[in-house]
């Protein structure tokens, strides 16, 4: 979203077969970035012959570039040379970033900025911008206010005339998170006891280390494998953004980490896995597919939300994924847990009765599937303007 033609915030890729990177013909001075997630930080290297200004918390800057590099790699090996952006570019990111923690309010281009705790991942921020004139908007990013193992759920926000928000759960409440836990344990411990291997992809940036710690708080061993154990060696920087960073590194000092030499041995006996990719697009979980795709006993656990192009979704639609030319019909069960770090349906709904009682005027609903259904409910419901904009579209106001 370009604010003024001048501050965007955010700017990702869209994770699917292959990669939708946002076109051009922006021309930002400043970009703020909510998270360290692909969809919302992966192409702004992409940005970094305009020497805008960057603005991320510490947590993202690093993730930033953790996932800058991943994409560079796999264009090499999976999409022909195909990327958005060169090392220049990322080496660029890092030089023109400017880290600030929640709470700092900083100023760019005629805008006080602050960033709020969104919950959701480390370092992920609501950014509340403010006008030399006094009009004021903010932006969730992605958010959740029930707190998880990993992250405490997001701080108050501050008061706009204009919210931006996400709505991936709108019209969906999330099953109650200890009911979700128990019922994942049960599944891991279920494939244990008939011999299987319980396959445990999860996204490298906060559903690793949370699957990791509830394994570990069940006094279950698991090996991790994959991009989750260099993000874990970047939050070790930042207790401060974790909710308990004590039993995030007992869980990884118990775990066994995996080399690639080393995978075919784990594979010899009934083991639980923990790797990436959570979308089974790329990493690790490819190799351990491949040589398990064959065996009945053994159970896919799915970790997060699977996008429309992704083998994920392939598998939970018909049993298959598609790797090297090569189609796999799977014959472990998939299964699918909740354990989203996104806000339900209440919530969200919660969240825009709040900001409108305290004066917000106008909302922008945006990252989900049903942003227009939303938008009609906020109008009809709370009686505020309400838009489900679509790429490229304007609003002056």
């Amino acid at each position: 979203m370009l604010v003024n033609e001048e501050i965007l915030l955010d700017y990702g890729i869209k994770a699917g077969e292959i990669p939708e990177y946002p076109g051009n013909g922006m021309e930002p001075k400043a970009v703020l970035v909510s998270h360290g997630h692909l969809d919302h930080c992966g192409a702004v290297p992409n940005l970094m012959y305009m020497n805008p200004e960057v603005f991320m918390t510490p947590p993202t800057a690093d993730f930033t570039n953790l996932l800058g590099r991943d994409t560079l790699k796999l264009a090499e090996t999976t999409l022909s040379g195909v990327a958005p952006f060169d090392p220049n570019d990322l080496q660029r990111v890092n030089q023109l970033t400017r880290r600030k923690d929640y709470g700092e309010t900083f100023k760019t281009h005629g805008y006080s900025v602050c960033f709020y705790n969104a919950g959701h991942i480390p370092g992920a921020s609501g950014i509340h911008l403010e006008s030399e004139s006094g009009e004021s908007l903010f932006y969730t990013g992605d958010f959740s206010m029930k707190e998880t193992r990993l992250v405490p759920g997001a701080e108050e926000f501050p008061e706009a005339d204009t919210l931006v928000l996400e709505s991936t759960y709108f019209g969906e409440e999330h099953v109650p998170r200890k009911e979700t836990e128990e019922k994942f344990i049960d599944s891991v411990l279920e494939t244990l006891e008939r011999g299987g291997t319980a396959l445990i992809p999860a996204f490298a940036i906060g559903r690793t280390q949370e699957i990791l710690m509830l394994l570990d708080a069940h006094g279950i061993t698991a090996y991790v494998d994959g991009m989750g154990r260099d993000v874990y060696k970047l939050l070790r920087k930042y207790p401060e953004y974790l909710r308990n960073p004590e039993l995030l590194d007992r869980a990884f000092d118990r775990a066994i980490s995996v080399k690639d030499k080393q995978r075919e041995s784990v594979l010899k006996e009934p083991s639980v896995i923990v790797t990436t990719a959570g979308m089974l697009n790329g990493g690790p979980i490819l190799y351990y597919l491949s040589q398990l795709y064959r065996d009945s006993n053994s159970k896919v656990l799915l970790t997060g939300y699977q996008v429309e192009g992704t083998n994920g979704r392939l598998a939970l639609k018909h049993g298959v994924i598609e790797t090297r030319g090569d189609v796999l019909a799977l014959k472990p069960k998939i299964e699918q847990y909740d354990f989203s770090a996104h806000s339900g349906d209440s919530e969200l709904k919660k969240l825009v009765k709040d900001f409108c009682k305290k004066g917000t005027e106008r909302a922008f609903v945006m990252h989900g599937d049903k942003t227009e259904a939303f938008a009609q409910w906020i109008s009809e419901e709370i009686g505020v303007e309400a838009y489900a904009p679509a790429n490229g579209e304007s609003f002056t106001f």
